[in-house]
């Protein structure tokens, strides 16, 4: 077990193809495992039940708002928010017992992730270290309260970082990147389509053709070659193509919302 106490929380929804390996990286060292479900429909409970996790059933609205009131049912104040496709390693694990053992100012760390496509580690391209905030305390830190990419809440507190690596089993191939994309561009669209019932100007301002043009550029040459993504050769372009794609795709769904729904359609 952790020397300080650590709740492990992860979001699931059909991860019965990942849940158990994650679930097995953390046993034995976190004091408690809440897997907080999003109406699965595979084995994934039952996965997670057979792990001695406890598993909370809640619909996600948005994916800040879903984080948050996760982390609010952990019985410790430590929290490792952990998700399907990542698992943590002796060596972070030990990093974090030393750094919570011997006492901290800061509220939330940082952890670096190696990032993998199949069984490919990316490196480069941004991909790697990648770190996010993983390990936090609760009633000291929040994400914002939005559907897709929120950002840390965490005025007047401090930010650490560890050094072990964590592992992100990303994509299992090209055909799941592809599926993530159009998962997330449509949240994304739907995001600045609700932006604008409130602020037409920002959600103009912000999604507009010349502005998708532009970041969708930037966000290729920045990721392929100022990132040198081009050093993990054919899946290097992919990742950095990817990621002008997104710039793309989600505008043309908001574009599609704003000039022919009327309203942005409900996942």
């Amino acid at each position: 077990m952790s020397r300080v106490p650590v709740t492990v929380v992860i979001i699931a929804r059909n991860e019965e193809r990942n849940i158990d390996d994650c679930l097995a990286s953390v046993s034995g060292w976190a004091n408690e495992i809440l897997v907080v479900d999003d109406g699965s429909t595979d084995r994934t409970v039952e996965l997670a039940r057979r792990r001695g996790a406890r598993v909370l059933q809640r619909r996600m609205v948005t994916e800040g708002s879903h984080r948050n009131w996760a982390y609010s049912q952990s019985a410790n104040q430590w929290v490792f928010s952990l998700d399907a496709d990542e698992r943590l390693t002796p060596a972070l694990c030990a990093e974090i017992d030393t750094v919570l053992g011997a006492g901290t100012t800061h509220t939330h760390f940082t952890v670096p992730r190696k990032n993998f496509l199949g069984s490919y580690w990316m490196r480069w391209g941004g991909q790697y270290p990648a770190a996010q905030v993983k390990l936090l305390m609760k009633d000291h830190f929040r994400w914002e309260d939005t559907g897709v990419h929120p950002r840390a809440e965490a005025g007047g507190t401090t930010c650490g970082h560890l050094k072990e690596f964590m592992l992100h089993y990303t994509y299992r191939d090209f055909t799941e990147a592809l599926r993530k994309l159009n998962g997330q561009t449509t949240l994304e669209a739907r995001k600045w389509f609700n932006v604008r019932a409130t602020d037409k100007r920002k959600a103009d301002g912000k999604m507009n053709l010349g502005c998708m043009l532009w970041r969708a550029l930037d966000r290729f040459f920045r990721a392929y070659v100022g990132r040198q993504g081009w050093r993990d050769g054919f899946i290097g372009f992919m990742m950095a193509y990817q990621g002008s794609l997104y710039q793309v795709i989600s505008y043309a769904k908001y574009w599609e919302m704003v000039n022919l729904n009327e309203q942005a359609p409900q996942g």
